[in-house]
């Protein structure tokens, strides 16, 4: 088969791989739908995380189940699904209690960006649709396996409640799925900020209300002045930078949330600080699996539309040029077809 391979940063190649083999009994083998760029691809890509060798990249993804396990009996060949960037067996205590991306038996995926992959923990990692969906809805079901879920999850873990007001750090896929959570969990006012006017565009859309385009203390003043100085009910941290995160806390009010989604590159909290500011905090690898059917069917019902992130389609044997495009804020997100 054929698939993404990062060499070093800035060096995306298109490579012949090995087929995927079923190598545990647990294991289900897909044939790719659509696959895509995500936003945290860029960190190697841009050299702020290390590539020592050669790999492949890609960890979102839906398709054609081809092949299962002996163990597999929740999907089948022929059927389509979703699954989630972080396997999970969907059964353990960590399952169990709603954080399937910290399961006992957890894999990363990080081959997806290829035609043929290999699911883990295929039993409680992938969901199968009723039937298969138009391909209408494959850019949306895509966004479901993670930046739509890690969105959501933005939300959950900042405990965004009807009436609320919410503030959004980050214009990528996943702030900008976070705004479609927000206003899908109640929120009166959503501020997205943002200082692209596609991606405000886009927020306004999701159901954004207002939009700063401040960053830093400059846009936590922003934030205070449309809060009568206090401060956001609940702020989604969706960048994953010192700066994002020290915005984000400074821009929720005493006894407000910060979710925080976006992977931590030196980000450092001060302990003194956190403590007095009565802002509650918590994050991480998005559970993605905990709410895919319910995304699913948004989806499929027409309620949602997250695959409207997705601004640039490429065949995927110009999975380079999507790289390219997304570290140049050409596009927001870049879409790759087998």
């Amino acid at each position: 088969m054929r698939g993404a391979v990062i060499h070093a940063p800035g060096d995306v190649r298109f490579e012949t791989l090995d087929d995927p083999k079923i190598l545990q009994p647990t294991d289900a083998i897909i044939r790719t739908a659509v696959t895509c760029v995500c936003g945290s691809d860029l960190w190697p890509y841009r050299g702020l995380d290390l590539t020592d060798e050669a790999h492949p990249m890609g960890h979102e993804y839906v398709g054609f189940v081809e092949e299962v396990g002996s163990e597999v009996t929740a999907v089948k060949p022929g059927q389509f699904v979703v699954g989630s960037f972080a396997t999970s067996d969907n059964t353990c205590a960590n399952c169990r209690n709603g954080f399937q991306s910290n399961c006992l038996n957890r894999e990363f995926m990080s081959t997806c960006q290829a035609e043929y992959v290999r699911i883990p923990q295929a039993q409680g990692t992938l969901v199968a649709t009723d039937e298969h969906p138009a391909e209408g809805f494959w850019p949306s079901l895509l966004a479901v396996s993670d930046v739509m879920g890690t969105g959501w999850w933005a939300a959950d873990a900042a405990e965004v409640k009807p009436g609320s007001t919410v503030a959004v750090v980050g214009d990528g896929a996943v702030g900008l799925c976070a705004v479609i959570a927000a206003k899908e969990m109640g929120a009166e006012r959503i501020v997205a900020m943002s200082r692209h006017e596609s991606r405000q565009q886009l927020a306004l859309e999701f159901g954004a209300t207002d939009i700063v385009t401040e960053r830093g203390e400059e846009g936590v003043a922003r934030i205070k002045d449309l809060t009568d100085g206090i401060g956001a009910d609940a702020v989604l941290e969706c960048v994953g930078t010192a700066q994002a995160m020290q915005q984000a806390l400074h821009a929720a009010r005493p006894g407000g949330n910060v979710g925080f989604v976006g992977v931590p590159h030196e980000v450092a909290i001060d302990g003194q600080e956190l403590f007095f500011s009565h802002v509650g905090l918590r994050g991480g690898p998005a559970p993605v699996r905990r709410y895919l059917p319910d995304l699913i069917d948004g989806v499929l019902s027409g309620r949602i539309n997250p695959g409207k992130v997705f601004d640039l389609t490429l065949p995927l044997d110009q999975v380079a040029e999507g790289y390219k495009a997304m570290d140049e804020r050409r596009a927001i997100k870049a879409l790759l077809k087998p």
